[in-house]
Parts: C-alpha cells; structure tokens; sequence
C-alpha cells in the first residue's frame, strides 16, 4: 500500500504578499501586484509592466540577518524566506529527525547578480563572489546548509513547471520510502536577460495581463517564492502533525512540439492532467476547482482551454488562472500556486481570474471572476513550461 504525501507546511513571497496570510488576503480582496519595473535598470521599465516584490536586496538579506558580504542572488534571498517560514509553519523542531530532503527549483539562479556585475569582474575583485552564485544548485546548496538539511539535495529546472516537478520528485520519494520529509517549491527573481527574452519572444503585455480573454496580449513576468513540506503518514501520526492538505495525484508529459509553445490541442496538457487524475483515483467531475496555468498568452491559453475541454467535456469545473495577481513566476510558478491550491482547499474558495472580460472565441470557456465560496475537496493545478514541459498536480483534503 503507498504510503500518503500530506502537507503540513507552507511558505512563500511574492508581489501580493511577504507570508502566506498576506497572500491569502490580497488574494480574496482582488489586490493584484502589478506594477511598473521599479527595481532594475532596463530600457523596458516604463513599458511593460511586472509582479516586483517591494524589497530590496539588502531589505531581504537583513530579514535573514545576513552579513554585508554575502553572495546571495535575489533568488536564493527568496527562496531562504520562504522556505523558512514553511518549516516553521511545519513545527518542525529537529529538521534531521526523519530522512529530509530538500528540492528547489529555479530558472534564473542568479543570473541577476551576474548581469549586473559582469563588465567589473576585472576590475572589481569584490564582485567575483557572485560568480560562484550564478549557477542554479548554489541557492539550493546555500539553503539546504542553512537549514540544516544533510540528506537529499537537488535542483530542478524544467521552465515554468520547475516547481511543479519539484513538488512531484518529493511526493515520489515519500512514496517510495527514500525520504520521509521533503522541502519542495522554487524561486526566482525578475532578471534582464529573462525580461529581454520574454520581450524577443513577443509575449510580454505592456497591460495587466487578461488570463483566457479573447483579446490577451501577453504575460507579465512576476518575481516570487514558494515552498511546502511534505511529510510521511508516519511523521503524521507518530507526531500528531496538523495536516493542510494531501497531494493525491501528479504527472509530467511533454508535447514534442516546439522549443517555446504548446501544441495547438494541448496534446502534453491533456496526457498530465489525465494521468494525474488516474493516479488521485479521481474521475474528472470530482475536480471542484483548477488552478490554471493561465499566462495569458495568446498560445497558452488556447492550448490549456482545449486541453481542459478534452479532459472535462462538458463538465468543466470552475477554474482561474491566479497570474493576474502576481504576474508569470516563471519557475517559482507552480509551487505559488500550490500554495493558492491549498488555501483554496482549506478555505473553500475560487480565487478570481482577473482583467477577464471576453471567452475565447475558439472554446467560450468563461474563468471565475469574483471571490467564490463553495465546498472544495480536490484541486487541479497545471503548470507547463518551455520544451513542451506539462505537469499537473492534484490537491485533496485530509479524508
């Protein structure tokens, strides 16, 4: 018999919201964190706009008391907090009780600090620390140190469903019985180089961006954090553990279809959220509410809106995309919006879609627009990345 994931912890930060309560709220008072790019110097910054986390650098580094001189990129200053407060969230009082293991993922790392220091590594030696800090295992590392953490330690990076897959290699490992804890999510900071990307790809939305709106424009990339602990039925019940809720289902497939879109049918989308659904023992009217990857793209959200009507037919659950509030997080994605998944659950509610006026003229699917209360027992959240990466999990509460 496999053995159950339960989450017991949560964390996070982003545009919208330092904690998961300050989320929470901003979330049911329709209090987006869009805005104009205040913190990094580009040619872009009165054009397009983002979800920016109103700190800075060294505002984060002294809320983890660190010194002036460490090498920490914006992402592992992300990261640290929210994994921080997840365990504390967790009550977890000796991190190495159990087999713990830690897995983060990131897309960014610390390109950040590299860009912004890499016509003065000649000349400035000081700066050369932060090479050390570019590549994506050295938050992860920094982290897993800090923690305490001496058992199993990765990063993922699969694009935008890093986090998703993260979350998914944890509950596996659980599962199999490698690991009785797991510190799962990701992070990642705005940057240039992915501003400057998304910019050549022709996607970035100079508006709010309009999830599943006939007359989206693009996405608008956001910054942000998030982690969950997952723990063993046996941690559950040896120490009494309040659980928030169960990842009951998950699965990765890829479309094969292009570097950066998704195939017209959602052919990946449909097979992830199938699978999932088969492995949560669930039939797809038992969804009472999908988190949708939603990015507001012209390719993505007609690709997800005809995946969501392969899977769901003509009963399809009420559903959003939560991007409207704190922009695309690109790594961190998937797990943000786990926790949003799980807040849903315990709180039973839909979070709005927002800047939604007009279906898709192609599948008319029409998202929540308004704060919905209503029972909720399982959520489907997806996330899709570039290389055609698909991942769908799956949320229950406590049975």
């Amino acid at each position: 018999m496999s053995k159950g994931v339960a989450i017991t912890g949560m964390g996070i930060i982003s545009s919208i919201g330092n904690t998961v309560e300050e989320n929470l709220q901003s979330l049911i008072d329709k209090k987006p964190g869009i805005s104009k790019i205040k913190k990094i110097d580009t040619i872009h910054k009165d054009v397009i706009r983002v979800g920016e986390i109103d700190m800075d650098n060294v505002e984060l580094g002294h809320l983890l008391n660190l010194s002036e001189n460490n090498n920490y990129s914006r992402t592992a200053l992300l990261a640290e907090i929210a994994a921080k407060e997840a365990i504390k969230n967790a009550n977890i009082k000796n991190i190495n009780q159990y087999k713990t293991g830690f897995i983060s993922a990131t897309s960014v790392g610390g390109m950040d600090m590299t860009e912004k220091y890499y016509y003065s590594y000649f000349d400035a030696k000081e700066k050369r620390k932060y090479i050390d800090a570019h590549s994506l295992g050295n938050g992860t590392s920094k982290i897993a140190k800090k923690l305490g953490i001496n058992g199993f330690v990765t990063t993922i990076s699969t694009a935008c469903s890093s986090a998703t897959n993260a979350i998914m290699l944890g509950a596996r490992m659980i599962k199999s019985g490698k690991l009785d804890r797991v510190i799962v999510g990701g992070a990642d900071c705005l940057s240039k180089f992915t501003i400057n990307g998304f910019k050549t790809l022709m996607i970035l939305s100079e508006v709010d961006c309009k999830p599943f709106d006939e007359n989206r424009t693009g996405l608008n990339l956001g910054e942000a954090a998030a982690f969950l602990v997952l723990e063993s039925d046996e941690i559950v019940k040896s120490e009494s553990k309040n659980i928030l809720a169960y990842v009951s289902g998950y699965a990765n497939a890829n479309d094969a279809f292009h570097q950066t879109a998704s195939s017209e049918n959602g052919d990946g989308a449909t097979l992830a959220m199938k699978k999932a659904l088969e492995l949560a023992n669930l039939s797809p009217n038992e969804i009472d509410y999908i988190n949708a990857h939603g990015t507001a793209t012209p390719n993505n959200d007609s690709s997800e809106s005809k995946a969501i009507l392969r899977v769901f037919e003509n009963n399809v659950p009420n559903f959003s995309s939560t991007k409207g509030y704190t922009g695309h997080t690109l790594a961190a994605a998937g797990a943000i919006e786990a926790v949003y998944s799980v807040l849903a659950l315990q709180n039973n509610l839909v979070f709005p879609n927002l800047n939604f006026e007009i279906p898709i003229v192609a599948t008319n699917l029409t998202p929540v627009t308004e704060v919905l209360r209503k029972d909720i027992n399982h959520v489907l959240s997806n996330s899709f990345g570039f290389g055609g990466n698909c991942s769908t999990l799956i949320f229950s509460k406590e049975s």
